[in-house]
């Protein structure tokens, strides 16, 4: 189970569509989350890229969890495609990520 708002995560990839003008604010916004809301995060992050399954999500959260050596925006700033890999992730979890961004928009 996710441990982060689909909000949150719609949040997210709003600010990394626009890194280059919205580093500050991407990096303070993830930088503020907690720790469950970040380790979901990048959960959400390695199922969109394909580096786990949908129904591996638990593992993917502790795998997180048990993996964390950088800043969480630090890492997902050094991943390509990183809004894609979040869309991915959550449309794989049976979760509309574009509604959560039309919402916030």
């Amino acid at each position: 189970m996710l441990k982060i708002s689909t909000d949150k995560i719609a949040e997210v990839i709003i600010l990394a569509r626009d890194i280059d003008r919205s580093e500050a604010e991407f990096d303070a916004f993830v930088s503020n989350l907690r720790d469950e809301e970040k380790f979901s995060l990048v959960a959400v992050m390695w199922i969109g890229r394909g580096s786990f399954e949908p129904e591996e999500l638990e593992e993917a959260i502790d795998t997180a969890a048990s993996e964390a050596t950088t800043p969480t925006q630090t890492y997902l700033k050094g991943s390509p495609h990183l809004a894609d890999h979040l869309e991915n992730g959550l449309d794989s979890l049976g979760i509309s990520a574009s509604d959560a961004e039309d919402d916030l928009y």
